[in-house]
């Protein structure tokens, strides 16, 4: 047989192999249209965060280099007569002649380590973390082809948003993106005359930065035409942040309503397509009603549920009394106090997004750092009762109530102290958590009333009572009345004391 022959044979007997071979089937790749109706196939509630339960977030930028009042600064700063406008003018000059571009080169963030960071967010017992990508104020903490105004090409001259990404998703740990920028867009054919300029950031006040037509300040204000605002700034700067950086969770703040619905709708099928392409199970967070809740989860700002909701919801609260972002004389809430926070929430079918507030320079205080370590070394301890739980039929029992939840009652909220009287209640199985908030009263008893049997919704039975983290034996008895349970002789955990109660 020739050469040539022999080739052919082998070809012809390739051709028949592959005919006779079964066909291998292709995973269909659900598509979705930028329909509320298709967006609402979207599983908007994803099992990772139902478990996850813990994440933290920074406000850190351009805001952090006044270290005045709060992250509002870049707008109070040029309204005469508030104490942000009499404090620039006397620190550094009229804002028409030091605009808050000027700060950028300012904002230096030297002492930034991504790894320092991220290993202290481990530390804490954060599920998923990541920065505010962007503030109201159109400055990009990531590196970014549609604004000059970003982290890689001013200020800190590095790719803020891409360093804590690597970081964050080596720990097996999700990473989040917050977008604030829907209100930095210009928007004063409506507020012209009452100069409040209350849709837009910046003001537009004759002689200050933000009227500045320049090619390059337009980006930072906002000065830019709305429909090719929306375009390319408002959408472009998600496409590309979800391009490069692929985040588990997109969380948006308030003035979302201020985006044409078509653009939501855009957004949210362009997202929800690209994370099918990478195989991963994404989340969108927003605040109000600026989403559907049948594609997103809904955020409450400070605030919280006062009852447990079928569906996931999350709080996005912050370690300070004050400010997001950090400033001088920043005043920090005791690690217990957030613990609480954090405890009320899960057991009511939610999930924390911690704020924490670091320095222009890029290091976190250490009265902040103090706070998320003891956070993370009681949930080293007694994590059980909180990831990967579940709601019980009750959230709890106790003195304790919250307002309805809002961010027009956060200020109630900040008042709120739980103690020792309070209980709140989380399950795995058939294992319930009962958490006492703080410490109980030593050598004494405590009666769970909703183990009574009156408002139970079926009949329980109880195998066997513990407590995380000491080896007493627990006397219990169950009645019509309640768990009545036995206290420890000594303190385990001033935060809280938790009891876990085996069915079966």
């Amino acid at each position: 047989m020739t050469k040539l022959a022999s080739f052919f044979s082998f070809i012809c007997f390739a051709l028949l192999l592959g005919c006779a071979a079964p066909k291998e089937k292709k995973e269909t790749i659900k598509t979705y249209e930028p329909t509320w109706e298709s967006l609402a196939t979207h599983n908007e509630q994803a099992d990772w965060l139902k478990d996850a339960k813990f994440g933290i977030y920074f406000h850190w930028g351009v805001y952090s280099v006044p270290a005045f009042a709060n992250e509002w600064y870049p707008r109070h700063m040029h309204f005469e007569g508030r104490k942000e406008f009499d404090h620039h003018v006397e620190k550094y000059g009229h804002p028409s002649e030091f605009g808050y571009h000027d700060f950028v080169p300012m904002f230096k963030a030297e002492k930034f380590n991504a790894k320092e960071w991220v290993d202290l967010f481990e530390k804490a017992g954060a599920r998923y973390v990541g920065p505010v990508a962007e503030h109201h104020d159109g400055f990009s903490m990531w590196d970014s082809e549609i604004t000059p105004w970003n982290s890689m090409d001013k200020g800190p001259m590095k790719d803020i948003t891409g360093e804590l990404e690597k970081e964050v998703k080596s720990r097996g740990m999700k990473f989040i993106t917050t977008f604030h920028h829907a209100r930095n867009l210009q928007r004063y054919n409506d507020s012209i005359e009452e100069k409040s300029f209350r849709h837009s950031h910046y003001p537009l006040f004759d002689g200050m930065p933000p009227t500045s037509t320049d090619d390059e300040l337009k980006y930072l204000y906002g000065n830019i035409p709305e429909e090719q605002w929306n375009e390319e700034v408002w959408f472009g700067k998600l496409k590309e942040v979800i391009h490069k950086y692929q985040p588990d969770i997109i969380w948006f703040d308030s003035w979302l309503d201020q985006i044409p619905e078509d653009y939501r709708q855009k957004f949210c099928a362009y997202y929800l397509n690209e994370a099918q392409k990478w195989g991963k199970e994404v989340v969108i967070i927003r605040k109000q009603d600026d989403l559907p809740l049948t594609c997103s989860i809904d955020d409450l700002e400070k605030s919280r549920m006062n009852r447990i909701k079928d569906q996931l919801w999350m709080t996005d609260e912050t370690v300070s009394t004050g400010s997001w972002c950090f400033t001088e004389n920043l005043q920090v809430k005791p690690a217990n106090d957030v613990l609480h926070v954090l405890i009320d929430i899960v057991s009511k079918n939610g999930v924390l997004l911690l704020n924490i507030s670091p320095k222009a320079d890029g290091s976190i205080p250490q009265n902040q750092q103090d706070v998320l370590l003891k956070m993370g070394e009681w949930l080293k301890k007694y994590g059980e009762s909180i990831y990967d739980t579940r709601p019980w039929y009750t959230f709890g029992e106790g003195p304790t109530k919250e307002p309805e939840g809002s961010f027009s009652n956060h200020k109630k909220f900040l008042k709120i102290k739980y103690s020792n009287k309070d209980i709140r209640y989380t399950t795995n199985g058939k294992t319930i958590y009962a958490f006492v908030l703080g410490s109980p009263e030593l050598n004494s008893d405590v009666l769970l009333k909703s183990f009574a049997s009156a408002e139970l919704p079926s009949e329980i039975s109880v195998k066997d009572v513990s407590l995380l983290g000491s080896e007493e034996k627990v006397k219990w008895e169950l009645s019509d009345e309640g768990l009545k349970v036995s206290t420890p002789k000594q303190v385990i955990d001033a935060m809280s004391t938790v009891y876990k109660i085996v069915t079966k």
